[in-house]
């Protein structure tokens, strides 16, 4: 499964050349600029003119405008090391294009080409990319160690599973897996941590899934396949002595039809698909978590009043219909029993599922490689956004699953909190909350709110300041710029594939008519100015006032029409 640690990329005017420069190794890939035509050939057939530089990886390449583009890895930062095997984080990467010149090109596809290299390098630029050369970091321990021998043989590239498929990779030609980096948007933490004077190491890995994936309020529930919005798997891993365990979460949208677009409110009213059969996405997607993971417990933590209770009353209705006696459904209003700072009453829900946390256990390996214990279920939490209120509780549930943990393998005593463990506590907090703001930045644009208890185990009124200014940037990005993020997106994953030298495309959508006559309103009447009297300077307060208050009416009641719309895929994200 190995891929090459070392690479350079040698490029002439007709073809690339990608060097595998690990000891031992003769690979080149051999790409024709004009045909795009890949080839696996040896260190003889590099030119001696050729442009050397060194690289970090391929992530694959990607069709625009101008042509084909090569999207390399120029910069990767170690972030540790993971049963042996070195785990990166890309940092800075390079957009190459085939083409030697973009003279075949018009003034507007020239300017639709640079919005879509803008719109990849948005993506790029995301905090979040990881990989290993040398390690599957896409699927759990008891994943890996439940595989078929064929599976093993597999590249990492060939590798696809549900939650881990690779961010990259696009364009792969057969024979290339071990050339082509596979690159997953993830958060990983990785610590090493003494108890008692025993060293352990402590890991903390989140992964994206690439289906369904998309912004905040673009991308709600999940699609005909089953696929949720904002679905990540989370899994907690330690080692000590040889031994290793593993504890695996998921957060994810409510499975079923349902959308909330932004039109300028504060808060969008979520809708439910009236036309849609939500049985069978949320039958395909429980049928799948079944499958990957066993027994499954539903966590629903959204308001059971105001505009969320709809959505709640639909998902505990569906599960109730599911009938499938591997899902359990939990509803639990964090906002109403946590009013008034009562952070405290979490341990409510903590304790009503412990029974259910014990019988599903944690994955354990021995020193020998012997699997001892199987994870046989996984929590499945939600709100809206599967972010903040989410991370609070899934950093509570994996605390009290590392101290079953650390007491099966001897670090902790008996009768010993981990909470008590002041210097592992502070990485541990801090681990968590930087998982939220990994998963938020991702998602809403802006860090996560409320991980100031989950840092220090107190809310606090700064904090509430915090998620106040969190807040107000997550409305203006969501309304202003989610737009152009979301159709960023859609481009990198393939949603939408862009026609070289296509002559029209949808970013040149016409401006919709209700724009100008909200100016209109404003500009395009008799302006009356102040005068030297009070009844004057009156009537100015007044029609300034009357065509303020109109302009805005205009634009709130159309608030979809003002707002920052995805302009690639314009399907409902529904379906």
């Amino acid at each position: 499964v190995h891929m090459f640690t070392h690479e350079a990329l040698h490029t002439t005017p007709e073809k690339f050349y990608i060097e595998a420069c690990d000891d031992g190794t003769n690979d080149v890939l051999a790409i024709d600029r004009v045909s795009t035509e890949m080839t696996l050939s040896g260190k003889k057939d590099i030119p001696p003119a050729a442009v050397t530089r060194p690289i970090c990886g391929i992530m694959g390449t990607i069709r625009l405008v101008a042509g084909v583009y090569l999207v390399v890895i120029t910069k990767k930062k170690k972030v540790g090391i993971l049963f042996g095997h070195n785990v990166w984080k890309a940092i800075d990467f390079d957009i190459i294009s085939y083409k030697k010149t973009m003279l075949h090109l018009t003034d507007d596809q020239m300017q639709d080409n640079k919005t879509f290299l803008s719109m990849i390098n948005n993506v790029l630029t995301t905090d979040g990319f990881y990989f290993a050369t040398d390690y599957d970091l896409t699927h759990t321990l008891q994943r890996l160690a439940n595989t078929s021998p064929d599976f093993q043989d597999m590249s990492l590239l060939e590798r696809v599973s549900g939650c881990g498929s690779a961010w990259s990779g696009k364009g792969r030609e057969p024979g290339q897996s071990e050339i082509v980096t596979r690159v997953q948007m993830k958060f990983i933490v990785m610590k090493s941590c003494c108890i008692n004077g025993k060293t352990f190491d402590w890991t903390l890995i989140s992964r994206r899934s690439c289906f369904r994936a998309g912004v905040r309020y673009y991308v709600r529930g999940i699609d005909s396949e089953g696929h949720a919005a904002n679905f990540v798997e989370t899994e907690q891993i330690i080692q000590y002595n040889g031994w290793k365990a593993s504890f695996v979460q998921t957060r994810g949208s409510m499975p079923f039809f349902w959308s909330q677009r932004p039109n300028l409110k504060y808060k969008p009213k979520p809708q439910i698909s009236k036309s849609t059969n939500h049985m069978d996405g949320f039958q395909r997607h429980f049928d799948s978590q079944n499958i990957l993971y066993g027994k499954q417990v539903v966590l629903n933590l959204v308001n059971q009043k105001g505009s969320e209770k709809p959505l709640e009353e639909a998902f505990a209705k569906l599960a109730a219909s599911l009938g499938n006696g591997m899902v359990k459904y939990v509803a639990f209003d964090f906002h109403k029993e946590c009013s008034r700072m009562r952070w405290d009453r979490l341990q409510i829900l903590v304790d009503s599922v412990s029974e259910m946390q014990d019988e599903y256990g944690y994955f354990l390996v021995d020193s020998d490689g012997k699997v001892l214990l199987q994870q046989d279920g996984t929590f499945r939490s939600n709100c809206m956004d599967c972010l903040d209120r989410t991370n609070v509780i899934q950093s509570l549930l994996a605390r009290r699953s590392l101290q079953s943990q650390l007491q099966r393998l001897g670090v902790l005593h008996v009768g010993q909190r981990i909470e008590e463990q002041a210097e592992f506590e502070k990485i541990y907090k801090n681990a968590w909350a930087d998982n939220a703001n990994a998963c938020a930045k991702q998602y809403a644009g802006t860090g996560a709110l409320k991980t100031d208890f989950t840092r220090t185990g107190k809310r606090t009124q700064w904090g509430l300041v915090m998620d106040g200014w969190n807040s107000l940037i997550r409305y203006y990005k969501n309304n202003f710029s989610d737009g152009f993020r979301q159709d960023s997106i859609d481009l990198f994953l393939g949603n939408y594939a862009v026609e070289e030298e296509e002559g029209s495309t949808p970013l040149r959508v016409q401006k919709d008519w209700k724009s100008p006559i909200a100016q209109s309103i404003s500009f395009n009447v008799p302006l009356p100015s102040s005068g030297d009297t009070w009844t004057e300077t009156l009537a100015y307060v007044l029609f300034w006032g009357t065509a303020s208050a109109c302009t805005a009416t205009v634009i709130l009641f159309n608030g979809h029409d003002f707002v920052d719309a995805p302009k690639l895929v314009q399907k409902e994200k529904m379906d």
